[in-house]
């Protein structure tokens, strides 16, 4: 009978041994389950950042570039007046005048290409965004707040102005 006994409570140890490598086990387990959890949570933060530094990244050198490009063609701006202006003087040299259009041409295209635009302005209302107002006169054939006369043409790139357009409003 004392070797049932000591059986038995040998049985017991081991089944007591095994029950606690298995909670040990599980404990393990779930250890590790939120370790690895926490692991997927930091590497999904470090991809949301790195996606948002990308994207801030481009959007500074976007800005960075339209600002350079604007700044290169706001110092272009007199040249392209002044052969506007070329164009206009009366002459009586046809080929110099058609020079002189072709030049002006090419410097168009030139802005075109890159995105620059001319601002419209005659018959449109006046917007202190996109305009400079020198003078205001009353004028009975336009409606309130509309350019009749334009001395600056107005360029812009995209949505930013990089020189407004100088005009005389009506009424």
């Amino acid at each position: 009978m004392e070797e049932n006994k000591n059986e038995e409570i040998e049985k017991e140890e081991v089944e007591e041994q095994e029950i606690s490598e298995e909670t040990k086990l599980k404990d393990t387990i779930l250890l590790q389950k939120e370790q690895l959890e926490e692991q997927e949570d930091r590497l999904k933060r470090l991809m949301a950042e790195f996606d948002n530094f990308k994207k801030r990244s481009s959007k500074e050198r976007e800005g960075l570039y339209n600002s350079l490009v604007s700044d290169i063609f706001t110092s272009l701006l007199p040249v392209v007046d002044n052969l506007e202006n070329a164009v206009n003087a009366e002459t009586a040299d046809q080929a110099y005048k058609q020079g002189v259009e072709l030049v002006l041409k090419q410097f168009k295209d030139v802005l075109a290409a890159n995105g620059v635009q001319e601002i419209e302005t005659i018959g449109k209302p006046f917007d202190p965004e996109l305009h400079e107002a020198v003078a205001s006169v009353v004028d009975e054939t336009l409606g309130e707040k509309i350019i009749k006369e334009e001395y600056r043409k107005g360029y812009k790139i995209g949505n930013k102005v990089i020189r407004h357009s100088m005009v005389v409003v009506a009424n």
